[in-house]
């Protein structure tokens, strides 16, 4: 193992205004799936809603797997999800030319099941359209005004799109394990992409890192790769001009960064330059990477939270707000408070 520890990526709003515990209990963090399509009510695969407490998904998988007499790869399921707080999530199980099981064995108080409904397909990953959050922050304690200063600034701007710190595992060991595996370390195929993807996330989080530290994620640059919100159409902006700024202004275009993997990167002039020096700095898991064959792709560089409500009880903050797939409600988290889970 190497000497591996994640860095203090730059806030972008001045740093934390205040200090708060998360994840006391249950209901501090609760998490709801929006799937981005309607099951059919017919089909091979039963999808489940499940709400669970204290269970990570991968073990919930496991338990339909065992209880449905199916293989591990016959469930499938859109996203992980944190064992910490309540969250609701849509769960596949392929169940071809079966009747449904008897799934009430499996309900505690910890699982219920939701709904049950047929599907023609599986559940793949990232078909959703998004993660609605509602979260209670204990224990609030610092500058109430510059917190509010600070929401109104993400409501309206959005926040860095960082890949929170679950990614890399703790203490960020999953990038230790990744450059090991690089180096020759055999692995299994589930490991192998948990090790592939916290690569990936972090050698973007390093340029997200670095546009937020000079003050540019969220303007324009010459060579920017620009995605249209809620698409994943995109153009490369070679000489922005100023109709362009507006739309990143407005939250219509956000600039992106580099997911590295194999092929053109399609960015040009400054934004190559900063990209391929952050790359360069990185050569076993920029090199890893490319020989794992996984193809190079975009992702944005800030994230606006859908309808983000808060107020104040007591000494507590309540927020509420949507994410699309694939953001952190914890990258937001960090802009407001410096974290403390549990009591």
């Amino acid at each position: 193992m190497t000497d591996f520890s994640l860095p203090e990526w730059p806030y972008a709003f001045g740093g934390p205004s205040g200090t708060g515990n998360i994840k006391t209990e249950p209901d501090d963090f609760i998490v709801e799936e929006s799937l981005s399509f309607q099951p059919e009510g017919n089909g091979e695969h039963v999808f489940l809603h499940i709400e669970k407490i204290g269970e990570n998904t991968e073990y919930v998988a496991r338990l339909l797997a065992r209880h449905a007499g199916v293989r591990q790869r016959d469930i499938g399921y859109a996203g992980l999800k944190d064992r910490h707080g309540r969250t609701r999530q849509w769960f596949s199980v392929w169940l071809p030319g079966k009747a449904d099981p008897d799934w009430s064995p499996l309900e505690t108080g910890n699982l219920k099941i939701l709904q049950s409904i047929r599907h023609p397909r599986k559940l793949k990953r990232g078909v959703l359209a998004g993660n609605r959050f509602s979260l209670r922050i204990r224990n609030w304690q610092g500058d109430r005004d510059r917190a509010e200063q600070q929401l109104r600034q993400i409501q309206t701007q959005g926040f860095p799109n960082y890949f929170g710190e679950q990614r890399f595992g703790h203490q960020g060991r999953n990038i230790d394990k990744a450059l090991a595996m690089f180096g020759g370390v055999r692995v299994k195929p589930e490991q192998r992409s948990i090790y592939l993807s916290a690569a990936r996330s972090y050698l973007f989080n390093l340029i997200l890192a670095e546009r937020v530290q000079q003050q540019t994620w969220l303007r324009v640059l010459p060579g920017d790769v620009c995605k249209l919100q809620g698409s994943n159409s995109q153009f490369v902006a070679e000489t922005p001009e100023q109709t362009l700024q507006q739309r990143m202004a407005g939250g219509d275009i956000h600039a992106t960064a580099a997911l590295w993997g194999k092929g053109l990167n399609p960015a040009g002039g400054e934004v190559a330059d900063l990209e391929n020096a952050v790359i360069a700095g990185q050569p076993a898991l920029a090199t890893g990477l490319l020989k794992a064959g996984l193809e190079l792709d975009r992702r944005a560089l800030r994230v606006i939270p859908e309808n983000l409500n808060w107020q104040w009880t007591n000494e507590c903050l309540h927020l509420d707000f949507g994410l699309p797939a694939g953001s952190y409600a914890t990258a937001l988290l960090r802009e407001l408070i410096q974290v403390s889970v549990g009591l």
